[in-house]
């Protein structure tokens, strides 16, 4: 569609020789009273308005957004670029890849599936910390790296030469969102169009939640699935509500001896608490300027901990000089200021902005703070980290003895750990022990470990396993990582050391953090303490920790022990970190050290010494702790622009290993047949131009029934892969040693590898099966419903033509954005989940792929509506959609079935329907987002 301009705010704007067409929003009546984060999509609807999509009563009902109200009004936002990880952006590429076939088989050409916006990958999910502590860790590590994922960096090398506007940072840079603050993101960007330059301000979408990181920067950006990503690289608008803002102010400073970390923790707790899914929040007030560039993208990156679409920081001279410290042009910085301060996004402290909420921190009563055992926002004072451990082990132990009391200990499938792999922020759940084997059998007790090098050590309930200085949250801040640092520092000189039992690894975020750890003479005290660097890129915040020393791993095991991990990261959900252990908490970069020095999570930082100094002396956290005014002076001297400039000056060009891999040529993917890497899905299969209407669901079975809280860590494929497991079944069969499994984020190219591991988690909870945990269910193509994997019994029903459908809980689909939940439920024959309440991404991805996203009516539940998932379901009323109708409610019926049990009544009740928005109908009736996508091409 042409562009309109119906509120005449086409103008142009000088800077230095330079001029500019730029949309401005003091056009529309209402601008001055918005937030800045909806000034930034007032703009863009003002840019794209097409008196179709986007119109002017789009653009008015923005300008007279009413802060109270109840999200109501659908707009169109169309993002001005597009960042991917490799383990969710290589489904991307591969559905590109795909699409460009489909285009083709339609009478297309397949050249026109290019990304229309800007699309930048950066590699940084597929390296793990399997060496750590020498100083080999990071050359060995970059060489498994290389020999696991070869075949998926070969396609990805190959994206890089045939699709336009689309860039591959490779291997062992950094960490997407740190690259994206100090490189990748324009803050305002310029393109040519129809051959005038345009300045707009930067937008993004991800595919990894964490994408909220640049919102620190005062970039609009946010989390999204692939499947969204990949309709916003072929120009496709995210469809969106106009969502509520929360005002969090902030006031005073932060005091001696807190960190940015324990911020994060505070505001995270305190939003979580308040409630602030699909809403944006927005930091304002006087406090704002006294917050480091690196301390706000370090709560822009929690955003999705707290729940929030995204946490913006407006623009102001801060965010001017981080700039300038990370190599931006002084022509870039001159354009950013202009900018800002023309469309009235610069930050002016004395003006309160109207909000839909309000928040109020004082930064000055932040106290240190750890989060754990399992939820980032379960905050705990660092002072009461002692007594919390000891509540929450006995709460985990009393569970675990229930769970045990129950079911006894024969009642679990049998399975063997395997080796802990990668994935994009996904717990390591292919180790599917039997849940017996983590259950206290007997009362547990310590015991005595020998290493091969002569060490022995007493092992016990709380002992720190893992300590990990990693993800992007903190690695980014220089005043978290230098503060670990200087820590490092006082400790070595004091003569303390790392427990032997701790995996010690140090996983910056860009090489930057290495330079200046150099510069300021401090690498030498962390590798001391055992922190040698082990990879630049996403460790053990993602389930990338590598495997804990044998015999530290089979004493736990063998005795039952609950051991720990502390990392600095953001995630820390059950399963997640390592198989081997059970508790996890986030802390700060030198707390992190700290309790590396402690050894245990069963310790008061207060009263307990870390160990004694030289002479014999006690050393207590507090002697060791740097002060803050050493901390500010260690950055001011060690960090200048010169090192991001030579450290992002090739940035796309890679090392030798990249450069010399064989990169396949052509427009179109020549697929190998015999790949178990990389396969061409089946989405297009089959398609014609014309959409087959959508239908009723009658007679579907249920395949799983599951409770409040399943995350997309539930439900993706994620960590290794298990030698019986439908996955390995799958692998052996063609002629892939046990050895070269590698994880199911490496395959995540593979669609047939993929579906065989979604629902697999071990801490997964079927409710369908009594006290068995992991990827099961009851299959009810057979008489008495035995117990089955998922995915066989999927098979069957599909054998059967027999639809599934899914019932769940409160907070369903919570967690990363992960196109695989979605992709893998579609795939498995679900055709609707029914459930108290949705995250927004998985909801949204959910109808991107075909499948209804349903709500129990309010205040209802599976149970409270006495659905024991034995059932044969149908839903009525579906079809309204193909009148171009999406209706608000849909009549489900669940019968008795052969397996219910006796005199079992029919139930009946009305499900909300959470197609939320014109576009999403569109989606659904199409039978995909991609679908709509390649015929909106086509045609």
């Amino acid at each position: 569609m042409s562009k309109v301009n119906s509120f005449g705010s086409k103008d142009q704007l000088q800077v230095g020789n330079e001029s500019y067409e730029v949309y401005r929003i003091d056009k529309v009546p209402g601008y001055e009273k918005l937030p800045f984060s909806l000034k930034v999509l007032l703009e863009n609807l003002l840019r794209t308005e097409d008196g179709g999509n986007i119109t002017a009563e789009h653009i008015e009902a923005l300008g007279g957004w009413v802060p109270t109200s109840e999200p109501d009004t659908e707009i169109q936002f169309t993002p001005a670029r597009v960042v991917m990880q490799d383990f969710t952006g290589v489904p991307c590429i591969v559905d590109l890849a795909t699409m460009r076939e489909a285009v083709g088989s339609l009478g297309g050409d397949p050249t026109k599936i290019n990304p229309l916006a800007p699309a930048e990958m950066v590699i940084d999910h597929s390296v793990i910390a399997d060496l750590f502590g020498s100083d080999d860790a990071l050359e060995r590590n970059v060489e498994l790296e290389y020999e696991r994922n070869g075949e998926r960096y070969q396609f990805l090398r190959w994206g890089q030469t045939a699709f336009d506007d689309f860039k591959v940072v490779p291997p062992g840079t950094g960490i997407v969102h740190q690259v994206n603050i100090e490189y990748l993101a324009r803050v305002t960007m310029t393109r040519e169009v129809d051959g005038v330059l345009r300045a707009y301000p930067d937008t993004c979408v991800g595919t990894d939640s964490h994408t909220t990181m640049v919102n620190g920067l005062g970039v609009l950006g946010w989390g999204v699935g692939g499947i969204e990503a990949e309709a916003a690289m072929l120009g496709q608008p995210v469809s969106m509500l106009i969502p509520k803002v929360v005002g969090f102010k902030l006031s005073g400073a932060i005091p001696t001896g807190v960190t940015a970390t324990d911020v994060v923790l505070t505001i995270t707790q305190m939003l979580r608490k308040h409630g602030v899914v699909g809403k944006f929040v927005e930091f304002y007030g006087a406090g704002v300027a006294e917050v480091p560039l690196a301390n706000r993208a370090t709560i822009g990156n929690m955003s999705p901990e707290f729940g929030s679409t995204a946490a913006m920081f407006p623009i102001d001279d801060v965010t001017l000089d981080y700039l300038r410290l990370t190599g931006r042009s002084e022509e870039q910085v001159k354009l950013v200021e202009a900018y800002a301060k023309l469309q009235t996004l610069w930050h002016d402290p004395s003006v309160e902005p109207v909000f839909s909420e309000y928040l109020e921190l004082d930064l000055a009563t932040v106290v240190p703070s750890i989060a754990g055992p399992k939820r980032p926002q379960d905050r705990i004072e660092l002072s009461e980290s002692k007594n919390q451990f000891e509540h929450d082990l006995n709460d985990y132990a009393r569970v675990e003895h229930d769970i045990v009391d129950l079911v006894g200990t024969g009642s679990f499938p049998a399975s063997d750990p395997g080796e802990l792999s990668p994935e994009d922020a996904e717990p390591a759940h292919a180790h599917s022990h039997s849940h017996a084997s983590h259950a206290p059998k007997t009362a547990s007790k310590p015991t005595v470990v020998s290493l091969d090098d002569g060490t022995n050590f007493t092992l016990d309930h709380g002992a720190v396993a893992i300590a990990a200085i990693t993800s992007c949250t903190n690695t980014s801040n220089p005043s978290v990582m230098l503060a670990a640092g200087l820590l490092a520092r006082n400790a070595s000189q004091k003569g303390l050391k790392a427990k032997p039992w701790v995996k010690t690894t140090l996983a910056p975020g860009s090489k930057v953090v290495t330079d200046y750890y150099e510069k300021a003479g401090l690498t030498s005290y962390l590798e001391d303490l055992g922190f040698y660097t082990v990879g630049y890129g996403c460790t053990t915040c993602i389930g990338n920790s590598g495997p804990l020393l044998d015999e530290i791993s089979s004493a736990v095991q063998d005795n039952d022990l609950a051991v720990t991990a502390v990392l600095s990261g953001n995630r820390n959900f059950e399963g997640r970190i390592n198989p081997d252990v059970k508790m996890n908490y986030l802390a700060s970069p030198p707390l992190v050290i700290a309790y590396a020095l402690a050894g245990s999570m069963n310790f008061d930082f207060e009263t307990d010494a870390l160990g004694t100094d030289t002479d014999g002396n006690d050393v207590f956290l507090k002697d060791i702790w740097p002060d803050a005014a050493e901390v500010q002076s260690t950055i001011d001297s060690s960090i200048d622009t010169d090192m991001f400039q030579h450290e992002y000056a090739g940035v796309f060009d890679g090392d030798e290993r990249w450069r010399s891999l064989p990169t396949p040529e052509g427009a179109t993917f020549e697929w190998d047949s015999e790949s178990t890497y990389v396969r061409k899905p089946p989405y297009f299969d089959g398609m014609t131009m014309e959409t087959t209407p959508v239908t009723d669901i009658v007679n579907a079975r249920v395949l799983a029934k599951l409770g409040d809280s399943v995350t997309t860590d539930h439900i993706s494929p994620a960590g290794s892969i298990k030698g019986d497991s439908p996955a390995g079944r799958y692998l052996d069969e063609h002629g892939v040693d046990r050895k070269d499994y590698n994880s199911y984020g490496s395959r995540r190219g593979n669609h047939e590898v993929m579906i065989r591991g979604t629902f697999a988690n071990i801490r997964l909870k079927n409710q369908l099966l009594d006290g068995v945990e992991g990827g099961y269910t009851r299959d009810f193509t057979q008489a008495d419903g035995p117990q089955s994997f998922i995915y066989d019994a999927a098979q069957n029903y599909a054998a059967s033509s027999t639809p599934l459908v899914i019932f769940g809980g409160k907070e369903y689909g919570s967690g990363s954005s992960r196109d695989w939940a979605a992709k893998g439920t579609s795939l498995l024959g679900v055709k609707a989940v029914i459930t108290e309440s949705f995250e927004r991404i998985h909801r949204s991805n959910l109808i991107g792929m075909g499948v209804v996203p349903l709500q129990f009516p309010a205040g209802e539940s599976w149970a409270s509506l006495g659905l024991d998932g034995t059932e044969i379901v149908s839903i009525a009323g579906i079809e309204q959609l193909n009148e171009g109708v999406t209706p608000r409610t849909v009549r489900v019926t669940a019968t008795p079935s052969e397996q219910s049990p006796e005199g079992k009544q029919t139930i009946e009740f009305d499900a909300v329907v959470r197609i939320d928005t014109p576009g999403e109908a569109d989606y659904y009736r199409n039978g995909g987002i991609l679908q709509y996508v390649l015929r909106s091409l086509v045609a």
